[in-house]
């Protein structure tokens, strides 16, 4: 048998820390498509979304449908760089963070997704040294995955997997074509 068939059948298991970033499409698809895998072998997964709030999400409808395994809770108002009240959106922020903490502390879950917290950190909404604590504090056996672009450095170095979405090409940037429902909501 070959050295790393050894270590894939005997390798120990952690909870991981998982980024997605980068300013192509599909950091939170690809989270929410390991939150759809992990329901497939009965993992209770927490959402927590920062940014999304005011829009009706495809994803929302889907946790209605799993609501035993899969709890997706919203708690922003919109897209930052649209904003009129940045300390408004960093108090939600804030809000959004204390709660989230609660459920990766919880002991309900096997996998919790931070939905955009890497934008709440560049924008300075949340101290990334306090999230940087949480994350190594977590329970050992729990994933947490954290999206959005610009993850800041000290995301990166305290995670076990980062992935880097790049944009090589996009309909509306390219056609004019706008978001698909389905697709992108």
């Amino acid at each position: 048998m070959a050295p790393e068939r050894k270590i894939i059948r005997e390798g120990r298991k952690k909870g991981l820390i998982i980024v997605n970033t980068g300013d192509g499409k599909g950091k939170t698809t690809a989270a929410l498509g390991v939150a759809l895998r992990a329901v497939g072998h009965d993992f209770k997964v927490f959402v927590g979304q920062f940014i999304k709030g005011s829009r009706h999400y495809g994803e929302l409808v889907a946790a209605e449908r799993l609501q035993e395994w899969l709890e997706i809770r919203p708690m922003g108002e919109g897209f930052t760089w649209e904003t009129r009240n940045r300390e408004r959106d960093a108090e939600k922020a804030r809000e959004a963070w204390a709660l989230f903490k609660e459920k990766i502390f919880s002991g309900r879950y096997q996998i919790v997704v931070l939905d955009e917290i890497n934008v709440a950190i560049r924008y300075g909404y949340l101290d990334v040294d306090e999230v940087v604590g949480a994350l190594k504090r977590k329970p050992p056996d729990l994933h947490v995955i954290l999206t959005g672009r610009d993850a800041h450095p000290k995301i990166v170095e305290v995670a076990d997997l980062v992935t880097e979405m790049k944009l090589v090409k996009h309909p509306f940037r390219e056609q004019g074509i706008n978001a698909q429902k389905g697709i992108e909501f």
